[in-house]
């Protein structure tokens, strides 16, 4: 049984929704970030960087910056540009990105549910992040970006949300990426039928968004430790949950800048002990799971994985992520951690492969190494297993806009 809670957003106006909703700040490079704080003062944005084009500065994730964030997203909601739905909905988000729909259930996802782990989790969290998170939500009050949560599919809830987006969506438009947005609000009775649909789910599986699940359940835990704990909405936390059929998982691929004191030739013979190598006449993607192409010093090789790397039996070592790190990263490069080491970067599968290709020919870089796509059922596995994904696994679309349908905490 999966439990999820309808709520009252806080919410664009109808004709500032397309100046207000957002990518994450952190997605944006620096010189764009200035030009879109610079040139649109309802961008949620503005209320994530308070101090923009002002001379004090405080301190990074302090109580003092954290403060100032949530003082500017009160002057959103008394400028009226940030409205308050009057009752619970539950609402309906679709993202349509080159041909292809992403379409979901923005909704309150159950603390108790994860802790109890049927929120189920893939990725290992930093105590420090999740603490300085929790930090920013007992300030702050809200949550503004919905944790990415998937679902096995379920025909009930595939013929509500046909039924429901036949309507005319509430807010629709598009953004300079060429990506479509469209929410529906839904009525009382469309919104407790799907939350009757959800029983019939087992549980639900965290595909972006691990930080912001585990700071949400440690700003409960907090605030009853405090004493504080007050409000029903502490209880869930802002997430969109998607069939994991239309999910995108994309491969996120490797860039190192050493060869560890080998010679291009060295390294080759090392790699035949593990993989049968091919050189390809140009840059090409894998065809298929354990296969890997590779880029050294601006030519491409095919690797493909001999059986004896290949731990079917596990749910991480069989992944091909894993394989690399323990038969290449770790014993021939020298990289030990991924997190940490400096000669390791790591390039999205939404990124092009002559984007890829171009970094090493720079210079930058003397080897990069792409993947195939790990699976939802991989994912899955890992998770079932209560198991950690190697860093860098997957990169799930669709991503989130922030400022769309704000969870008010503290209510």
């Amino acid at each position: 049984m999966t439990k999820i809670a309808p709520f009252k957003a806080l919410r664009p106006v109808r004709d500032k929704v397309h100046l207000v909703a957002t990518r994450p700040y952190y997605s944006y490079k620096k010189n764009v970030l200035k030009a879109k704080l610079e040139d649109n003062p309802y961008t949620f944005l503005r209320i994530i960087n308070p101090e923009f084009n002002s001379e004090k500065k405080t301190k990074p994730n302090s109580k003092e910056r954290f403060e100032l964030v949530m003082d500017k997203y009160k002057e959103f909601i008394d400028e009226g540009i940030l409205i308050k739905d009057s009752q619970a909905h539950i609402y309906i988000y679709r993202q349509t990105k080159n041909g292809h729909e992403f379409t979901g259930i923005v909704a309150g996802a159950c603390v108790e549910e994860y802790e109890n782990d049927l929120i189920k989790k893939h990725e290992a969290t930093l105590t420090s992040r999740e603490a300085m998170f929790t930090n920013y939500l007992d300030i702050v009050g809200y949550n503004a970006e919905p944790v990415l949560l998937s679902y096995p599919h379920e025909q009930r809830i595939d013929e509500l949300l046909i039924h429901c987006t036949s309507a005319r969506p509430e807010y629709e438009f598009t953004t300079t990426d060429r990506i479509k947005h469209e929410v529906w609000v839904l009525s009382e009775q469309d919104s407790l039928s799907i939350i009757n649909a959800f029983e019939l789910l087992p549980a639900t599986y965290i595909a972006d968004g691990h930080h912001r699940s585990a700071s949400s359940a440690g700003l409960k835990k907090h605030r009853q430790s405090k004493g504080t704990s007050q409000f029903p909405n502490e209880d869930f936390f802002l997430a969109f949950f998607i069939d994991e059929t239309r999910l995108k998982i994309l491969e996120f691929n490797r860039l190192v800048k050493t060869l560890n004191k080998l010679t291009g030739d060295e390294f080759l013979n090392h790699l035949r002990k593990s993989f049968k190598i091919v050189p390809l006449s140009k840059a090409e993607k894998p065809a298929h799971e354990h296969q890997m192409t590779m880029c050294l010093e601006g030519k491409w090789y095919q690797l493909d994985c001999k059986p004896d790397i290949i731990d079917e039996s596990h749910p991480v070592r069989c992944l091909d992520a894993e394989i690399l790190t323990q038969s290449v990263l770790t014993p021939i490069l020298g990289i030990n951690d991924l997190k940490t080491d400096e000669n390791i970067e790591f390039i999205s599968g939404a990124e092009s492969i002559s984007t890829f290709e171009e970094k090493i020919i720079k210079g930058k870089f003397k080897v990069g190494f792409v993947l195939f796509p790990a699976s939802i059922e991989q994912v899955k596995k890992v998770a079932d297993n209560q198991m950690i994904m190697p860093p860098k696994s997957t990169w799930v679309e669709p991503k989130m806009r922030s400022g769309l349908t704000i969870y008010n905490i503290n209510e």
